[in-house]
């Protein structure tokens, strides 16, 4: 419980900052370089970094039926810091809040993962999970999260995998000591 207690923290520490920087609000946050489909950022005080991408399709159905719906920034993260624990982790908001107890199936190329959720983020299990889904990453060439919003509405979101291996080790070079 501790370190899920830890990473539960983290991650809505890591929401508040990544959205602000994806914004280009912060004035301490800039990105850093583009590689591809994915883009490095990173966050001086703290020290942080980060590759990110949006999604290149987005599919929300109610019911079986395809339906419009208004959704925030749709994005997904791996995040490097200096010193931390767990180095590469993988973070997701689908733009909305994520139905309670609820949680996010990740599949890339074939490899299923499970994010837990809290509010509109959502994240692996342990840092042993988040190294597997990064290498499955490294190799893939697409991945696709569904979800469940709390109004029920199912998301699938497919993010390109193109520039992913180049963005993380550029985020990874510059936090590390």
């Amino acid at each position: 419980m501790g370190l899920n207690l830890v990473r539960v923290i983290a991650g809505l520490c890591v929401a508040g900052m990544a959205t602000t920087a994806i914004a280009q609000q912060s004035t301490s946050t800039n990105r850093v370089a583009a590689k591809t489909d994915w883009s490095v950022f990173v966050e001086e005080d703290p020290t942080e970094c980060w590759s990110v991408s949006a999604p290149k399709e987005t599919v929300n159905t109610r019911g079986g039926r395809v339906v419009s719906v208004r959704r925030s920034d749709i994005l997904l993260f791996v995040f490097y810091r200096p010193n931390a624990e767990v180095k590469g982790q993988v973070t997701f908001t689908g733009g909305y809040p994520f139905a309670p107890g609820s949680t996010v199936n990740l599949v890339v190329d074939g490899g299923d993962f499970e994010l837990f959720t809290d509010g509109e983020w959502a994240w692996p299990a342990t840092a042993s999970d988040d190294a597997k889904i990064v290498t499955a990453m490294k190799r893939g060439s697409e991945a696709v999260l569904t979800a469940r919003s709390e109004r029920g509405t199912q998301t699938k979101d497919t993010f390109s995998l193109l520039g992913f291996t180049a963005a993380i080790e550029d985020a990874e070079k510059r936090c590390t000591n």
